[in-house]
């Protein structure tokens, strides 16, 4: 995966990886996640399958053009999968760096949203 500017002009797909955590916040980066894939930004990507290093999503993911990783807590078990897993070249969002604490900040679709718009410029494409 590169940074640069042809990468992101490619056909090569943006994935995004969440946290989807049995807290709040695990939710809350779950639902943004599904938000972003549903609005076309980038696809919603299996951390699991990272986790158990299924082939075919391996492959997929270092394919990607971009990668990010939603976390919703400190514990950051979205970063910390994809890092055992070899991959380094990727952003990361952390829900406590927007304001989100654990246990303080429930579902809701304005939550969902304001998490899904401050993580879209990840994905923004260069070319367009």
């Amino acid at each position: 995966m590169s940074e640069n500017k042809s990468c992101c002009c490619s056909a090569a797909p943006k994935l995004v990886f969440a946290c989807s955590g049995g807290a709040d916040v695990g939710a809350l980066a779950d639902r943004a996640a599904r938000k972003l894939t549903a609005d076309g930004a980038a696809k919603m990507f299996c951390l699991a399958g990272i986790g158990g290093r299924v082939s075919g999503i391996m492959k997929t993911t270092e394919a990607a053009a971009k990668v990010v990783a939603i976390d919703g807590c400190s514990l950051n078990c979205a970063r910390n999968t994809l890092e055992q897993a070899g991959f380094t070249d990727f952003m990361h969002v952390q829900l406590a760096d927007l304001g989100f604490a654990k246990g303080e900040s429930p579902v809701t679709e304005d939550r969902v949203l304001s998490v899904a718009m401050a993580v879209a410029p990840h994905f923004a494409n260069p070319c367009e």
